[in-house]
């Protein structure tokens, strides 16, 4: 196993423990993510993003496979099951992780899932119906971004004026 390959696993062993601090120690500096919900995230974007997912976790578990990784590129499959926040309904979700690899940490993070099938598991009958639409996944990539941003300015509030 390459250290690339460790990396990985150190970021899915994390993961599974709902680590956050972990999990954002194996990021760049420089880094960037893209899913099909939380578009072109930069490395503190992306670091508070798995910290809140970790927090908001409910009745979370991960499973991952097909690590692999060669000097600059690499990835796995990894299945989250959990309850959705919001409404509280089970989602199995399956993902295929790609990453890029510099200086011993992930400079490039891109998970791809299909996002019709979350949101028929996370939204219920809106999801079934609705959920391939670009409107309601816009809905859900805007309610994401909206989560993460109010969860910035909780974790950094803004000074009052003097």
């Amino acid at each position: 196993m390459n250290e690339n390959e460790t990396l990985i696993r150190k970021f899915y062993d994390a993961f599974n423990k709902l680590d956050y601090r972990t999990m954002q120690e194996c990021y760049h500096n420089d880094a960037v993510f893209f899913d099909p919900v939380f578009h072109d995230l930069n490395a503190f974007e992306v670091k508070h993003m798995w910290e809140m997912l970790c927090r908001q976790a409910k009745d979370f578990s991960l499973t991952y496979a097909d690590v692999h990784a060669d000097h600059e590129y690499g990835g796995c499959r990894w299945i989250a099951t959990y309850r959705f926040s919001r409404i509280g309904n089970r989602v199995t979700n399956k993902i295929t992780a790609h990453m890029r690899f510099r200086d011993g940490k992930i400079i490039e993070h891109t998970d791809d899932f299909d996002l019709w099938k979350w949101s028929r598991q996370a939204l219920g009958i809106k999801g079934w119906l609705l959920g391939w639409s670009e409107f309601v996944q816009k809905k859900i990539r805007n309610s994401a971004q909206d989560s993460l941003l109010a969860f910035l300015n909780a974790q950094s509030p803004a000074k009052p004026n003097s």
